[in-house]
C-alpha cells in the first residue's frame, strides 16, 4: 500500500512519461493484460492512455485493471491512470 508522500514521488516521475499502452474498444483483452503485467515487472511504473472509443465506464475500468495487474492505483486525471507494482529487481527507490 503506498502512502501519500510515496504516490506524489510517483506522479512527479510519471509527469514527463508518455503513455505506454492505450486501452480501446476491446478493453482490457487478455494480450494487453499479458502486456502490462511484463512491462510492470521490467518498469514498476506505467501511464496507461484511455481513449475515447473504449465503451467501459473508467471506474469499472480501473478496478478491473487494478485486479487483473496486481497493481496500485497511483492516479488518474482526464483520460491517463497511473499505476505502480513494486517487482522483485525494484527498480524504483521510494521515499
Amino acid at each position: 500500500m503506498l502512502n501519500g508522500k510515496q504516490k506524489r514521488y510517483l506522479r512527479a516521475l510519471a509527469v514527463n512519461e508518455k503513455a505506454l499502452f492505450q486501452i480501446g474498444k476491446e478493453g482490457l483483452a487478455e494480450n494487453l493484460i499479458l502486456s502490462l503485467k511484463q512491462a510492470l515487472a521490467k518498469r514498476e511504473l506505467l501511464k496507461i492512455a484511455v481513449l475515447k472509443s473504449c465503451e467501459i465506464p473508467e471506474n469499472e475500468l480501473i478496478i478491473d485493471l487494478l485486479a487483473s495487474t496486481g497493481s496500485e492505483l497511483v492516479q488518474h486525471v482526464g483520460r491517463s491512470i497511473v499505476i505502480f507494482k513494486r517487482s522483485k529487481e525494484k527498480v524504483i527507490d521510494l521515499p
